[in-house]
């Protein structure tokens, strides 16, 4: 009986796939998600930098590394590079589209080493680097990219420049002349007042500063003229 009963035990559908079917769900959540484009990337560039730190003559340490051994890093990568960059001698130079091949050398673009910078910069911290001593963030490397963006811009002919954006106080004082305008121009009842508050908002509350003003001041002028009379 006890063998029959274990028997039977065994043969039990629910005590046979219970567990299994329970940690299913749980091997598939317990997957970890793929990493992403950006963290891919950066994860081959921080390789890459320490690859390039144990064949460096002599050998450098992470701990040791400073501004100057990441702008020589960056020079070393310009033979990789696919990017044409005129020299001052070139008939070419400052031509945005040559007609004609060169025998200018290819370097790295500064966006690309910009960008390689910005990730380089968050893997050293992440991998236990503190921020006051990134290499990376090293005032000299701003100022080799700064000056790879200027040189380049020249020689290629396509000039960097940022965005100019608009200021908001511009655009509030002129939203505010125009409601104060139209109040004045309107015909003084309370719905042309609130009129002219609703056009003169821009979302600071400027126009309705002055719809409130404007109203204030009618409500007072009918109050001080039954007084005199």
């Amino acid at each position: 009986m006890d063998s029959t009963s274990g028997g039977a035990g065994s043969s039990d559908p629910n005590s046979g796939e219970g567990p299994s079917s329970a940690t299913a769900p749980a091997d598939q959540s317990s997957s970890p998600a793929p990493p992403s484009r950006y963290e891919s990337q950066k994860r081959r560039d921080w390789n890459t930098f320490l690859q390039y730190l144990r064949n460096h003559k002599p050998p450098l340490t992470l701990a040791r590394c400073s501004g100057a051994h990441v702008i020589e890093f960056l020079k070393y990568l310009d033979q990789f590079g696919k990017t044409k960059v005129h020299n001052t001698g070139c008939p070419y130079f400052g031509h945005p589209n040559p007609p004609a091949p060169c025998a200018c050398p290819l370097k790295q673009a500064w966006g690309s080493l910009d960008a390689l910078i910005g990730r380089l910069r968050a893997a050293y911290e992440e991998n236990g680097g503190r921020p006051e001593s990134n290499p990376f963030g090293a005032r000299a490397v701003r100022i080799y990219l700064r000056e790879v963006r200027e040189g380049q811009a020249k020689a290629r002919g396509i000039p960097y420049e940022k965005k100019k954006r608009k200021r908001p106080t511009a655009v509030t004082a002129t939203t505010v002349v125009a409601t104060q305008g139209g109040d004045a121009g309107g015909s003084g009842s309370g719905s042309g007042g609130a009129a002219g508050g609703g056009g003169g908002g821009d979302g600071d509350g400027s126009g309705s500063v002055a719809a409130g003003s404007a109203s204030v001041a009618q409500t007072t002028t009918p109050t001080t003229t039954s007084t005199t009379v």
